[in-house]
C-alpha cells in the first residue's frame, strides 16, 4: 500500500482536530465538574492537558514539515453533565483517538517515514494510558 503525502497530512490534521478538542474537553470538564469527587476529578482532568498539548504541538509541527497547513478547528466537544458522562465521553475520545493514531502509523509506514511511525507509537502508548486510567475511575465509582 503506497500512501501520498496530501492524504497523510489530511490524517495528521483529522488528529490535531481531535487533540485540540481533547484540550477543550478536559478544560471545561475540569471546570464543571461537580459532587463528591470533584476534586480528584478536576485534577484528573487537568493533568491530561500537558499530554494532549505535547500531541497538538507535534502534529502542527509534522504537517508543516511536510508542506501542509496545521488546522486551527476542534473537532466537537461532547457535552456531558455529570461525572460519569464525562469520563465516559474521555474514555469513548481514548479509544477513537488510539484507533485513528493506528491508522495514521501504517499510513507513515506506507509513505515511508518511519520517524513519524516510531513517534505516533509513543502516543499511542501514552493514550492507552490514558484510556486505562480512565476506565479505572469508571470502575463501581459512579452508580448514576
Amino acid at each position: 500500500m503506497s500512501m501520498d503525502k496530501e492524504t497523510l497530512i489530511q490524517g495528521l490534521n483529522q488528529d490535531l482536530a481531535h487533540e485540540y478538542q481533547a484540550i477543550i474537553q478536559y478544560v471545561t470538564y475540569a471546570a464543571t465538574v461537580s459532587g463528591i469527587h470533584r476534586g480528584e476529578l478536576k485534577e484528573f482532568f487537568l493533568a491530561e492537558i500537558q499530554d494532549e498539548l505535547r500531541h497538538a504541538q507535534f502534529l502542527a509541527d509534522k504537517i508543516a514539515a511536510l508542506g501542509g497547513k496545521p488546522t486551527t478547528q476542534p473537532a466537537p466537544v461532547p457535552e456531558a453533565a455529570t461525572p460519569r458522562a464525562m469520563l465516559e465521553a474521555v474514555l469513548q475520545a481514548e479509544k477513537e483517538t488510539i484507533a485513528r493514531y493506528v491508522e495514521r502509523m501504517k499510513q507513515a509506514e506506507a509513505y515511508g517515514d518511519y520517524g513519524l511511525a516510531n513517534d505516533l507509537q509513543e502516543i499511542i502508548s501514552e493514550e492507552t494510558r490514558h484510556k486505562e486510567e480512565t476506565e479505572k475511575l469508571l470502575k463501581g465509582t459512579w452508580q448514576e
